[in-house]
């Protein structure tokens, strides 16, 4: 039997290359999007998934299950951009960031766990990012959400591991994908102190992501994790200098990696 994967946030961007891609390879595949439409457009099966709303996770999982009797594999894609600095962006839009990308992403988790405990075998894959390993200026939301998804996997993996079940994180760079449009933008307001800098480093990012490598990279290294026996803890995809900031932050004063940061923001 074909294996069956799960991947949330699969209408568009690196979830829609994820499935597309798995779903050529021969595996069943049902990506989830919170208003699927145009299902003629997909090669795979799209279901409702809003990681916000519990019930929505337990209906597709249910829904999986009762017609595939198992869940091989989960891609925890699904997640959403916020942008501004930390004294400028509504708390409340902090909390529907880490609704979406820290918690949503774990009760999808723990949706599909028990199923995977009792077939005594599965695979999740979160999808997090380069960002998360070090705090961006007026990314420092989105950064920490995926930081702390990062080590939530470690954590879990570490408990399931005894069940049969890999848990891995995958951390990309850029991508050229629309995120730019579903992405929360604190406004940048006259009276900021911030203006100027947020200004600059927004039209930045959004040229970061407009020049952004093809999410097919991503897409198909998913497909190397899910087929090699024992998957490392993380992965990164990107640029070869994206990759390389993690290593610099690892070796670095902190002080002088945060200058390099500074220069490379023009802050």
């Amino acid at each position: 039997m074909s294996k069956v994967v799960l991947v949330t946030g699969a209408s568009s961007g690196i979830g829609k290359a994820i499935a597309t891609f798995l779903s050529e390879k021969g595996y069943k595949v049902y990506g989830t999007s919170r208003s699927p439409k145009n299902q003629e457009t997909f090669s795979f099966e799209l279901i409702a998934l809003d990681v916000l709303k519990i019930e929505t996770i337990k209906t597709a999982v249910d829904f999986i299950i009762k017609k595939e009797s198992k869940i091989d594999v989960l891609v925890n894609n699904a997640g959403i951009g916020i942008t501004g600095s930390i004294e400028d962006t509504p708390t409340e839009e902090m909390r529907n960031a880490f609704n979406t990308n820290f918690f949503g992403a774990i009760d999808v988790i723990k949706t599909v766990l028990p199923h995977m405990r009792k077939q005594k075998y599965g695979v999740i894959v979160n999808t997090t990012s380069i960002a998360g390993y070090m705090g961006l200026p007026f990314r420092g939301i989105y950064s920490s959400s995926k930081g702390a998804l990062e080590l939530v996997t470690e954590a879990t993996r570490m408990e399931v591991k005894r069940f049969g079940i890999n848990i891995v994180n995958v951390a990309p760079g850029d991508f050229a994908t629309d995120i730019i449009s579903r992405r929360y933008h604190t406004p940048i307001f006259e009276d900021s102190a911030y203006k100027e800098n947020y200004k600059a480093n927004l039209d930045l990012m959004d040229a970061h992501v407009d020049t952004g490598k093809n999410p097919i990279e991503m897409a198909k290294k998913v497909y190397e994790i899910i087929n090699t026996k024992n998957p490392k803890i993380h992965y990164k995809v990107g640029g070869f200098l994206e990759k390389f900031s993690i290593v610099l932050k690892r070796v670095l004063p902190d002080t002088w990696f945060e200058k390099i940061l500074m220069n490379h923001y023009k802050l």
